[in-house]
C-alpha cells in the first residue's frame, strides 16, 4: 500500500511530555524516529563507503536523480528530506493500526499536538501494533494492522536533516521509488489538520501525475513497461476494492434492515469480493505465491482494511481534475491546494467531488 504521514516525529512527540494521556505511545514514537535519524547518514557518504554494494549504490543514485526531479520539474521542496540514507534491518519503518465499526467505514481517529487528529496510529514494534489491534477488538471494533515503508514528519525535521532513504523502500522499482518520494515530499506541501482523506488523496494524486512525467521524460523503456504492467494490476485491484467498500456502504446505510441482516448481508458483499479477486488474480497470469500483499490483504479485508484504503483514493480524481483545470501548473496546483486546507472539511471535499465530475 501506498504510505502515509506514520508516526508523530521526535520534535512533535515532545510537546507531549507533559499533560499529556499515552505517555508510553509518546515516548515510542519519539525515541523510534531519534533511531530511524540515527542510523541515516548523508547519500554521499553511503556512495563512497566501499562496504555498501553495487547495487545499493546504484539505487541510492538513482533516488537522488529521482530527489533532483521532484524539485527541478514538479516543484516539490528542495530540502535536506531523501538525502540521506539509513538500513534499519527490519521491512518496515512502522506498523499503522487502523479500526472501523462492525457497520460503518469510517475509521476511528486519534488525536496529535500540531498534525490533528488522524485515522492510525504508528508503532515502531509490530507486536506494539498488533497489541493495539487486539485491544481494539476487545472493545468491539475492527481493526487491521500493516507495515508501513516510509512517514513523512511534515518538514518538521529538515533541520536535522530530514526524512530519510529507507532500506524498507529502496529496492523498490523505478517507478514505485519515484512515486513514493513524490508521495512524501508532497506532504511538506500541504497539510490540513484532521482530514486524513484531504491529506493522502494530494500526496497520491501528486504522485500518480509526478509519476508519470518522470516515466515519459527521464526512464528507460524498460522502467515503463515495468511500471506499465504493475500499474495496470494496481488499478484493477483498486477498482475491485472501490466497487466493494460502496456495496458495503449501501448496505450499512439500509434503514430496513435488522442487525442480523446487516451483518449477513456484508458478509455476502465480503464473501464476493474474495472470488472476484481470485478470478482477477487468475487474469493477471502471476504465480500467486508472488502477489502475498495482495493475498494477506484480501485475506484479512474488513471494514479497517477499506477506509484506510478509501483515505488514499477517493479525493484523488477531483484533486487529478483541477491539475487538469489548471494546465497541469504545479505552482498554481498546490496554491490552490493550500488553499483548500483553509475551507471547511466539508466545502473542500466537495469542491474536489465537483471536479471529478466536470471531468467525467
Amino acid at each position: 500500500m501506498a504510505s502515509g504521514l506514520g508516526a508523530i516525529a521526535l520534535a512533535l512527540s515532545l510537546l507531549c511530555l507533559t499533560g499529556c494521556s499515552n505517555l508510553g505511545y509518546y515516548w515510542q514514537s519519539a525515541t523510534g524516529h531519534l533511531r530511524v535519524m540515527q542510523a541515516s547518514k548523508p547519500v554521499d557518504e553511503w556512495l563512497q563507503d566501499q562496504a555498501a554494494s553495487p547495487k545499493l549504490k546504484e539505487r541510492l543514485a538513482l533516488s537522488q536523480r529521482i530527489r533532483a526531479f521532484a524539485s527541478s520539474e514538479l516543484h516539490l521542496p528542495d530540502n535536506p528530506s531523501y538525502r540521506r540514507y539509513a538500513d534499519l534491518h527490519r521491512n518496515a519503518v512502522i506498523w499503522n493500526v487502523v479500526a472501523a465499526p462492525e457497520f460503518s467505514l469510517k475509521l476511528k481517529t486519534w488525536c496529535f499536538p500540531v498534525t490533528g487528529c488522524v485515522g492510525y496510529r504508528g508503532y515502531y514494534d509490530e507486536s506494539d501494533a498488533k497489541a493495539e489491534a487486539a485491544e481494539l477488538r476487545q472493545e468491539g471494533y475492527e481493526a487491521a494492522t500493516y507495515p508501513v515503508p516510509a512517514y513523512s514528519t511534515l518538514g518538521w525535521m529538515n533541520w536535522a536533516g530530514g526524512d530519510p532513504l529507507l532500506n524498507t523502500f529502496i529496492g523498490y522499482p523505478e517507478g514505485e521509488l519515484a512515486r513514493l518520494i513524490f508521495h512524501e515530499l508532497a506532504h511538506q506541501v500541504v497539510y490540513a489538520k484532521d482530514d486524513t482523506v484531504f491529506n493522502e488523496s494530494f500526496a497520491t494524486a501528486v504522485e500518480r501525475l509526478g509519476v508519470q512525467r518522470w516515466l515519459l521524460t527521464r526512464a528507460s523503456e524498460e522502467a515503463r513497461i515495468d511500471y506499465a504492467s504493475y500499474d495496470a494490476r494496481r488499478n484493477q485491484f483498486r477498482a475491485l476494492t472501490r466497487g466493494t467498500r460502496d456495496r458495503l456502504q449501501a448496505v450499512y446505510e439500509d434503514k430496513s434492515l435488522t442487525g442480523a441482516q446487516r451483518r449477513e448481508r456484508k458478509e455476502q458483499v465480503l464473501a464476493q469480493f474474495r472470488a472476484d479477486y481470485v478470478k482477477l488474480r487468475d487474469s493477471w497470469g502471476i504465480d500467486p505465491a508472488r502477489l502475498r500483499g495482495y493475498n494477506e490483504w484480501v485475506a484479512g479485508a474488513n471494514n479497517a482494511s477499506f477506509g484506510a484504503q478509501a483515505a488514499y483514493d477517493d479525493l484523488v480524481p477531483g484533486f487529478e481534475g483541477l491539475f487538469a483545470s489548471l494546465g497541469g501548473d504545479w505552482v498554481r496546483f498546490y496554491d490552490e491546494a493550500k488553499r483548500l486546507a483553509k475551507l471547511p472539511k466539508e466545502e473542500r471535499h466537495q469542491y474536489l467531488k465537483d471536479k471529478e465530475k466536470a471531468r467525467a
